[in-house]
């Protein structure tokens, strides 16, 4: 069930980017219903999504498109989803790290802590949050119901 953001309809458009980071996915073994949901949800809130990509859990491919999205494109929302956990694969935070100017620990502490209450397993979490020039980019898990629940947590801010 897709949570109600009306009270987020106010805000202005925001322009958005999607990044799935999946070995998996990238090579089309897997559909990818965890960016699906990120996009469905940034709909609900005026955000038009103008970047979507899916990616293998590669650091430098990541870090390509997290440019890609916030340098060229200058969008002002960019929210990565799948490679937060603790597998060797795992690389979305450092990659994300290295192109962070300014981190945003409290949107990540929000995101596990809701989690903590659901599953002791969100403490395993190692998203990121945080800005990159005009860009906010906002490190997710790779499960839709983790998805939704993260986002319901940090859109209202």
């Amino acid at each position: 069930m897709i949570p109600n953001y009306s009270g987020l309809q106010q805000l202005m458009y925001i322009k958005a980017g999607v990044l799935t980071i999946s070995d998996k996915g990238a090579a089309g073994e897997r559909d990818d219903r965890s960016g699906a949901q990120v996009k469905e949800i940034l709909g609900h809130i005026s955000a038009k999504v103008v970047s979507y990509q899916i990616v293998p859990d590669d650091k430098s491919r990541i870090q390509q498109a997290l440019l890609e999205m916030t340098d060229q494109l200058k969008l002002d929302l960019v929210v990565t989803t799948g490679g937060t956990g603790l597998g060797v694969r795992d690389v979305t935070p450092e990659a994300t790290a290295e192109l962070l100017e300014r981190t945003i620990p409290g949107m990540a502490e929000a995101m596990r802590w809701e989690g903590l209450q659901k599953t002791p397993h969100a403490m395993l979490s190692r998203g990121l949050c945080g800005s990159r020039g005009g860009s906010l980019i906002v490190n997710l898990p790779g499960s839709p119901k983790a998805v939704v629940e993260c986002l319901e947590v940090i859109l209202p801010a």
